[in-house]
């Protein structure tokens, strides 16, 4: 996943901590090795090699394509799990390195969900587009997890892949303590949340902008445009029942920019804005 991963566990049995931290771990691992764009075996890489071919896809895939669809159509095409493409210009490393507006722009023709062929289980990848399930894969990895431990751990957990997460139930002496990193800094909280049940997701770009004559650029990228989303927040975070509902919610607030709060707001959930 890219990220510190971890499993808490209240509880003084070690043999059963082990065992149920095993059980999450192979879940999320399972969900890395099918669904990674940087392993020569996995699903994605599979489609991408079949050069426009229709291809009948597993139920699973097939599940978390009609999601991408979803988000898609409810962004408006600002969620668009066919933009990764848009990495071979871009590399938000800190530096300077703004591609050039025509390199961009070459890339923009084989960007867009609408312009696969998706009826489930077959889909079709027109020659030279690409999928990457990025956007939602640590999200799911979380909510699987925690589906499986749910029918296995009798101790209050919580799951944290990178930031995103998802707690059981409380302490038995109280809530569990997260905190929201303030932007810039190593791991400086900026403030501290009580979690008792449910998921948490944040957005930003405290890690991962470029900056260019004085102004920064967010790896936020729209892909309608091909180029960072422009006044958006440094951070979001949404609370939601599960991780996948927050995370997308906190990717389409980043996607809003300056619109951010409005739409949280609309969409009546809690929410934690950095600016």
């Amino acid at each position: 996943m890219a990220s510190p991963c971890e499993l808490l566990l209240h509880t003084s049995d070690r043999a059963a901590a082990t065992k149920l931290g095993e059980v999450a771990a192979a879940e999320v691992w399972r969900i890395e090795r099918k669904y990674s764009r940087y392993r020569d075996d996995s699903v994605l890489t599979w489609i991408h090699e079949q050069h426009g071919a229709t291809l009948l896809l597993d139920g699973e895939t097939d599940s978390l394509l009609d999601f991408a669809r979803q988000c898609f159509e409810l962004s408006e095409g600002a969620f668009d799990i066919t933009s990764g493409i848009l990495r071979r210009v871009w590399r938000f490393d800190g530096s300077d390195n703004i591609p050039a507006a025509q390199a961009v722009a070459q890339l923009l023709p084989l960007i867009g969900f609408d312009k696969l062929t998706w009826r489930r289980p077959s889909l079709t990848v027109p020659v030279g587009m690409e999928l990457d399930f990025g956007g939602i894969g640590k999200e799911y990895a979380v909510d699987r997890a925690y589906d499986l431990l749910m029918a296995r751990c009798p101790f209050p957990f919580l799951i944290n892949l990178g930031g995103d997460l998802r707690a059981s139930r409380p302490l038995p002496h109280g809530p569990w303590k997260v905190a929201i990193e303030r932007p810039d800094t190593d791991r400086a909280a900026a403030m501290l949340l009580d979690v008792e049940y449910g998921a948490l997701a944040t957005s930003g770009d405290s890690h991962r902008y470029l900056i260019k004559d004085g102004v920064r650029y967010s790896h936020i990228l729209d892909p309608r445009t091909g180029w960072p989303v422009r006044g958006a927040p440094r951070s979001v975070t949404v609370a939601a029942s599960s991780c996948t509902e927050a995370g997308l919610l906190s990717t389409l607030a980043m996607l809003r920019g300056s619109q951010a709060k409005a739409f949280l707001e609309e969409q009546g959930v809690r929410f934690w804005l950095l600016p």
